[in-house]
């Protein structure tokens, strides 16, 4: 793995690193056809691709009460990792929930907002390669905080389900758990099963068969986002501990063979040394393989600005979904960066943390959609209502802008409906 300059990079090099994609396009006609087979089969067709898919003959799709059961069976050591987690996650998310307003505007209007929960959610914590019960923890307990009344979980199902995963769900709060795994999931809780209720939205990160999916559904379910691979982008000054920089960017590596992980200094030296600890570590790590694919990605790499500004362009331009500032002015470097999901300051806030334990929700935006929309939160499982309320007074004092701009727009009736109410003058 060797270092690269930012002013250097051909226009080939610049579009697989701003443009990335999740490479749901291949996959969406295979996608619809799973899609059509769950709506019109339900379970039938969840058990065939179960076989099909997971290598797995399902008898119960509702699993639930073993969720119940590996909470009590699992280790304590585990279980109280659980639970500290899960009480991180539910702190930070009860600081979000936003109280219902109402205030005068002016004489006679009154203007307010009221926030209520969505009903029905369904949740996808991946499974496959690596199993993600902090991906339970992170889509159901800000569904719970919120208020939704029924939150469930799907997950691949196996020979053996992940207890720590079952427990998880418990932990979090989840009324369903199903063995139900990809594209067949996210189509269950969209069309519902005999077994599984539709749901209002569906929430979660996916390989790109279930980012295709929820691309597929969504008009016939509400879906958070659709989100690929996991990124991480380091900015970096000399001050950076190069061997910090390293294991980041081997951790996220570790996802998935297309993750993209990308370190950006303005310091030559810095940059080398990186690249150093980077392949000094890696042979140690268990998922080597599935590392070395993700820093061969043509989203990945270790760049060299010209200038701490040109790497802040860099950044913004990247808009990752992790982003890790290791520099020693960090506060005014990240004033500068607008775009990105999450952000860890400073030497001793590896993304790990926050995949796990400081309360902030992992499940966020990528391939660039950090420019326009934040991660999963509280907000995710609310809907608003303004609230308005005027007397006499108070439309009087709006009845000539409202019926002057009705009649502009050629809407007689809308001027009407104001008038109405002072025919008795």
């Amino acid at each position: 793995m060797d270092y690269e300059a930012v002013a250097d990079l051909a226009p080939d090099r610049r579009r697989a690193l701003f443009e990335r994609d999740a490479g749901v396009d291949a996959v969406r006609s295979d996608v619809r056809e799973i899609l059509d087979r769950v709506e019109t089969e339900g379970d039938v067709a969840l058990r065939e691709f179960a076989s099909e898919f997971d290598g797995v003959e399902v008898g119960n799709l509702d699993v639930t009460d073993e969720a119940e059961r590996a909470y009590e069976e699992i280790g304590d050591g585990v279980r109280e990792a659980i639970e500290d987690a899960a009480a991180n996650v539910r702190e930070f998310h009860e600081a979000q929930v936003p109280e219902d307003w109402r205030e005068e505007f002016g004489e006679g209007r009154e203007l307010g907002r009221r926030f209520r929960p969505i009903e029905r959610v369904g949740v996808y914590a991946p499974g496959g390669t690596a199993t993600y019960p902090s991906s339970v923890l992170m889509g159901v307990i800000p569904a719970v905080v919120a208020g939704v009344e029924q939150v469930a979980v799907a997950t691949p199902p196996a020979e053996e389900l992940n207890p720590v995963t079952l427990a998880a769900a418990h932990v979090a709060g989840a009324d369903r758990v199903y063995q139900i795994g990809g594209a067949q999931a996210v189509g269950a809780f969209a069309y519902g099963t005999e077994t599984v209720d539709t749901v209002q939205k569906v929430v979660g990160p996916g390989n790109k068969w279930v980012t295709a999916a929820k691309a597929e559904v969504r008009g016939d379910v509400e879906i958070d986002f659709l989100a690929g691979p996991s990124e991480l982008l380091v900015v970096a000054d000399e001050t950076a501990d190069p061997g910090f920089v390293a294991a980041d960017v081997l951790a996220q590596a570790e996802h998935d063979p297309n993750a993209s992980v990308v370190a950006v200094t303005d310091d030559e030296a810095t940059a080398g040394a990186i690249t150093d600890e980077v392949a000094a570590r890696l042979d140690d790590r268990e998922r080597a393989d599935t590392i070395r694919q993700a820093l061969d990605h043509e989203a990945s790499g270790v760049f060299v600005a010209r200038s701490m500004s040109e790497a802040v362009v860099f950044a913004e331009e990247y808009a990752a979904e992790h982003l890790s500032v290791q520099a020693d002015d960090d506060e005014a470097l990240l004033d500068r960066i607008d775009s990105a999901g999450s952000v860890f300051l400073g030497g001793y806030a590896p993304v790990a943390a926050g995949d796990y334990a400081t309360g902030t929700n992992h499940v966020l935006p990528t391939n660039g959609k950090a420019r326009v929309t934040g991660g999963l939160s509280v907000d995710t499982f609310l809907r608003s209502t303004t609230v308005q309320r005027l007397d006499r007074e108070g439309l009087e004092d709006l009845r000539e802008t409202v019926t002057t701009l009705a009649d502009a727009e050629g809407l007689e009736g809308h001027a009407a409906s104001v008038d109405a109410r002072f025919e008795d003058e």
